[in-house]
């Protein structure tokens, strides 16, 4: 079947401007043009156009969408497979605000008694799905599927108190280290203070605390350009930073 732009944009539930903006850049262009100058659409634009909204839904840019769909590599099948993958995950962090919020509507009605820590299990629960999301294939494998679900459970039985703590510290780490990397010293007293605060923050996750695991965490923070970028947004070469002062303090620790 074929569709003109305005029955693509009705039946997909997108503008015509953006379907034009699209053959502009790119992204999805018609099959062909007819004899009157309309943009007309096949079987095979329908379904790229399915593709494109279902990364726009995950929040993928279009530059990125393209070069993922124009790859030769590119497999509909599987990419349908993680789509729903990816949908089912945010369905479940959704489910689990929903419910923390009719847990707290319940509990400010006086039907249903809400403890401090369940008014946090959901958002703590949309924290692990997102860390999963985003670096559950890198940590399972550098650390272990079993290490991972420990670190999960610690952080899902985490208190109140214990959770804004380790969110402060973490906040505070930043500017320790802002202020560390502003010497070019990481073996002076400010960067190995930032690198104990992050033993710290580490150990709030970690069921016991290990150098060796310490220095790995650190060089993954300059391995993975996630990581680096997530630190380096700043100030680059913060990351490398964090890491030798990392590196220094577990060489230097006793136990």
């Amino acid at each position: 079947m074929e569709y003109t732009v305005q029955k693509l944009g009705l039946l997909a539930g997108v503008s015509t401007r953006t379907l034009r903006y699209y053959d502009v850049i790119g992204i999805l262009k018609p099959a062909r043009i007819n004899s009157s100058g309309y943009r007309v659409y096949g079987q095979r634009e329908v379904d790229r156009l399915q593709q494109i909204l279902f990364y726009r839904e995950l929040g993928v840019s279009l530059d990125e969408i393209k070069e993922i769909v124009d790859s030769p590599r590119f497999d509909a099948s599987r990419a349908l497979r993680e789509h729903r993958d990816n949908l089912l995950a945010k369905r479940q962090q959704l489910d689990a605000l929903i419910a923390n919020i009719d847990l707290t509507l319940a509990s400010r009605e006086g039907t249903f008694p809400m403890s401090d820590e369940q008014k946090f299990e959901g958002f703590k629960q949309k924290l692990i799905d997102d860390n999963e999301k985003k670096y559950g294939e890198e940590i399972r494998a550098k650390y272990g599927k079993d290490q991972v679900e420990q670190s999960n459970k610690k952080l899902k039985g985490m208190s109140q108190q214990q959770y804004a703590e380790v969110e402060q510290l973490a906040a505070d780490i930043h500017s320790k280290l802002a202020e560390a990397f502003a010497t070019g010293d990481p073996a002076g007293e400010l960067a190995q203070k930032a690198a104990d605060m992050h033993r710290q923050w580490l150990s709030f996750y970690w069921d016991s605390y290990s150098k060796d695991a310490h220095a790995g965490v650190a060089q993954m923070y300059v391995d993975d350009e996630r990581f680096k970028a997530y630190y380096d947004k700043d100030q680059p070469g913060v990351a490398e930073f964090l890491r030798d002062a990392v590196l220094i303090y577990t060489e230097n620790r006793g136990e």
